[in-house]
């Protein structure tokens, strides 16, 4: 009896081991909320933050304080309207630069903690960095803001509620910051210090000296 559970004991321990082993920020675990992109980012060794966002939401909007500002994508000068009929500026074209600059200044095998406004972008960009050979990129996928209210994974589901919520004049419909980097309450800041914003910009600074 006792030998049978021995056995049972190491087929137990074989079991649990490789998933211990993964590590909290294993490399299967790609996506992280805000509040795990901080602890990340206070705890792990060669751990940084990426803003994915234009320079105008990294300014005027705010962003993490220590979050290097790196563009996907950029603001057009053009006016129209969005997925759902809203009329906005457009984002866009793609920043080309993007990969090059951001290897420029990190290594491949860096944590690359990629945040956006609301994760729709900073997925493209992760996708794009890992194409690029960096090993260790984390998508937080709640961003900075969060996506609208309400929000769920499951695209009938979310055009249900939303449409319930419109039709209801839910309070903060339409809104941000129910999720997200300043819904968890984590430092974030409006002051911009030039060693974290986008490497071409610093460039033509020093030039106009």
């Amino acid at each position: 009896m006792i030998k049978y559970r021995w056995v049972l004991l190491f087929l137990i321990m074989v079991w649990i081991f490789p998933v211990c082993s993964k590590g909290a920020y294993a490399q299967e675990d790609r996506e992280i909320l805000s509040i795990e992109a901080y602890d990340m980012l206070n705890t792990v060794p060669d751990t940084y933050l990426i803003d994915i966002r234009t320079r105008a939401e990294y300014q005027f909007v705010g962003h993490p304080k220590r979050a290097y500002l790196f563009p996907y994508m950029f603001f057009r000068n053009s006016f129209g309207k969005d997925q759902e009929g809203n009329y906005s500026y457009i984002i866009g074209p793609k920043n080309k630069d993007f990969i090059q600059e951001i290897s420029k200044v990190f290594k491949k095998t860096d944590n690359l903690l990629i945040i956006g406004r609301d994760g729709t972008r900073s997925a493209l960009a992760v996708k794009e960095l890992r194409k690029a050979g960096f090993k260790n990129v984390f998508h937080v996928i709640d961003g900075f803001e969060g996506p609208e209210f309400p929000w769920f994974n499951d695209t009938n589901r979310h055009k249900f509620y939303r449409q319930l919520a419109k039709r209801n004049k839910i309070y903060g419909f339409g809104h941000r910051r129910y999720y997200g980097w300043q819904w968890w309450g984590l430092p974030w800041t409006y002051d911009i210090d030039p060693k974290y914003i986008y490497p071409p910009d610093r460039i033509q600074t020093k030039k106009k000296k």
